[in-house]
């Protein structure tokens, strides 16, 4: 079944907008209070980025849920995967979290965590959708759910991520960037970094409700790079708004991306031999991974983009390790979701396994020109149903043939349609990627 209000990830938007509003957001804790805290009530944790309207949602959010009887507990600003963690240990019904990942400040969304720390399966995602549209009521006064802010929140997620990696690992001797994007893990990544060893500079964690990812974070590392080259430094890691992606930096200063990333995860997990089913990317994985991985001797399949396709092929295949170039990447044989400190964590071990440099890691992935076009929408519109785009796609599809792809697809999360195009001849990929992009922009306008 079609989704009404739930995207690939949530529900996310501008705020202002019928689904990103206070008294839409009121509803939708009522309704999750309902399908998710069970005949009891149960309890759900709450957990939000750094944006300013975040505060607002968080009260929206425990009317509802106080409403339909639910117990609520306040993480405050957390990142994500720190939330879906949080919610397993403390058995909650419920894990949900205001953000909008990557996205500018007045953007905001949420994000639900089932009791195991999975993404919410279809079903229970469309049960939500069904009682929003039925008539708000109140439960009685003596059932209405009690509100606790969990004091040490911060501190229970800091341990789990120093866990993830072996007890005597140290990372005594690295001087290490952070960049934080002025998000979620400000009050956490540094620490798990300091508390390990690493001498630690930190950019991006001066948060103001305003500056979530702005020329900061896993989406703009150049602020990164310039740092670490000033600062002489071992390496850069970078997350996003919310805290579920990475992107790293070398010494050189070189973008080190999440298909980079997942080789160098997968190759420690082989030397381990707890590498377990096939490496999992998207549509939008490089060749050069798939091509890296399968000289190592590794399957690597693809999905749909989306971490939740990701999971459900995992999970089918009894897999270990996925991720996508944005640096979402999934370690499960750690934690349960995508994680940015984690994945860093697991990337930090490796390197000191193999007594290697950032750089000397991924010398053997050889990664093909990929432009990603990213254009926003004038109008709502299936951009690839037009007859002017499919056919600029087969053009484009003819000129690459057997030496690279085209791929268009809509975001899941904004009016925005993606355009990439991959192949050996870098010039080409360029001038077929901008070409491709005037085709949708002109099509969508009109």
């Amino acid at each position: 079944m079609k989704r009404k209000y739930f995207g690939t990830d949530g529900i996310r938007g501008r705020l202002g907008e019928p689904t990103i509003s206070p008294d839409f957001v009121l509803k939708l804790g009522w309704a999750a209070g309902r399908v998710l805290g069970g005949p009891s009530g149960g309890t759900v944790l709450i957990g939000k980025d750094t944006r300013i309207s975040g505060y607002m949602f968080e009260s929206a959010l425990e009317a509802g849920l106080v409403a339909a009887g639910v117990d609520i507990r306040l993480l405050g600003p957390m990142p994500t995967p720190g939330v879906a963690y949080l919610t397993r240990t403390f058995r909650a019904a419920a894990g949900i979290v205001i953000t909008a990942s990557h996205n500018p400040y007045d953007d905001n969304g949420i994000k639900f965590f089932s009791a195991d720390g999975d993404k919410l399966p279809d079903d229970a995602e469309l049960a939500i959708e069904a009682e929003i549209d039925r008539q708000f009521t109140t439960v009685q006064a003596a059932d209405l759910g009690k509100v606790r802010r969990v004091e040490d929140a911060a501190g229970r997620y800091i341990e789990f991520c120093k866990s993830s990696i072996p007890p005597a690992m140290s990372l005594a001797g690295l001087k290490i960037v952070i960049d934080c994007a002025h998000g979620a893990t400000y009050n956490v990544a540094p620490y798990v970094f300091e508390e390990l060893g690493a001498d630690v500079v930190v950019i991006g964690a001066s948060p103001d409700g305003f500056n979530i990812n702005r020329d900061v974070g896993s989406t703009k590392p150049e602020a990164l790079a310039k740092k670490v080259l000033a600062e002489r430094a071992d390496l850069g890691i970078a997350f996003d708004g919310d805290g579920d992606r990475l992107m790293m930096i070398d010494a050189a200063g070189r973008t080190i991306d999440g298909d980079a990333l997942i080789y160098i995860i997968a190759k420690s997990r082989q030397a381990h031999g707890s590498l377990h089913g096939p490496v999992v990317g998207t549509l939008m994985s490089n060749l050069g991974l798939e091509l890296a991985l399968k000289a190592l001797g590794l399957t690597f399949d693809r999905t749909k983009v989306g971490d939740r396709y990701i999971m459900e092929h995992l999970k089918a295949t009894d897999g270990v390790l996925g991720g996508e170039p944005s640096g979402h990447i999934i370690c499960r044989d750690r934690t349960s979701t995508g994680d940015g400190i984690i994945s860093a964590l697991q990337v930090l071990s490796a390197l000191a396994e193999a007594e290697c440099t950032l750089s000397e890691a991924v010398g053997d992935v050889q990664q093909y020109p990929q432009v990603l076009v990213n254009i926003r929408l004038q109008r709502r519109v299936d951009a690839l149903s037009l007859p002017a785009v499919q056919d600029a796609v087969r053009a484009a599809e003819a000129e690459l043939g057997d030496a690279g792809r085209v791929l268009l697809r809509p975001s899941g999360t904004e009016p925005v349609v993606r355009v990439m195009v991959e192949g050996i001849d870098a010039a080409q990929v360029q001038r077929l990627s901008e070409a491709l992009a005037e085709v949708v922009r002109a099509a969508t306008a009109a």
